[in-house]
């Protein structure tokens, strides 16, 4: 049966990263913030955190915390169809506990780790990428990110899935250290 690893964690943690690594190795991708930027293109506004915060709230206020579970699952359970799957940025309790309780043990969850002062670094010295059409790794100051976390923690119900997480990964070091913490979860 194939399963589901959601990549939870704080910007800059390096979801994308071990997103990445999983696509390498046959997985299917998803990212849950997708919706975000598709809405975001739709009404013909730049990607940027303010407009992307209105529209995660909106779509919050509308579908409730688990908005982006709701919104996802039915292409999770299409691409589950043909491939194990990574969905890169599970967000709120509300999601972790939608998607535990419509998966089972089917749906992982991984937590990415890294200290604000690593994150914000690496945020900061992001560039921006024209051919990022889908705004996953663009720059945000240290205020930009402190900010962020802290929204995210209080208004996004974030810490939940981290702590609620089957497996905890540190990105503290290289990434061959990165990847050798994922290389355990694969063959576990």
């Amino acid at each position: 049966m194939n399963q589901l690893f959601c990549i939870a964690g704080m910007c800059g943690a390096g979801k994308s990263v071990v997103s990445d690594y999983f696509i390498r190795h046959g997985f299917e991708y998803l990212r849950f913030g997708q919706i975000t930027i598709d809405e975001l293109q739709k009404r013909n506004l730049p990607i940027n955190e303010e407009n992307e915060r209105l529209v995660r709230e909106e779509l919050r206020a509308h579908y409730g915390m688990g908005a982006f579970a709701l919104l996802n699952i039915e292409k999770i359970e299409l691409l589950l169809k043909n491939s194990h799957v990574v969905a890169d940025g599970l967000y709120s309790f509300a999601e972790y506990k939608i998607l535990k309780e419509k998966m089972g043990s089917l749906c992982k969850v991984i937590a990415v780790y890294a200290p604000p002062t690593i994150r914000y670094a690496r945020l900061a010295e992001r560039k921006l990428d024209p051919d990022d059409t889908a705004g996953r790794n663009r720059p945000l100051s240290p205020e930009e990110s402190k900010s962020r976390d802290y929204r995210e923690i209080e208004k996004s119900d974030k810490g939940g899935p981290i702590a609620m997480a089957d497996y905890t990964v540190l990105n503290t070091r290289d990434l061959p250290y990165l990847y050798s913490q994922l290389e355990e979860i694969l063959h576990e």
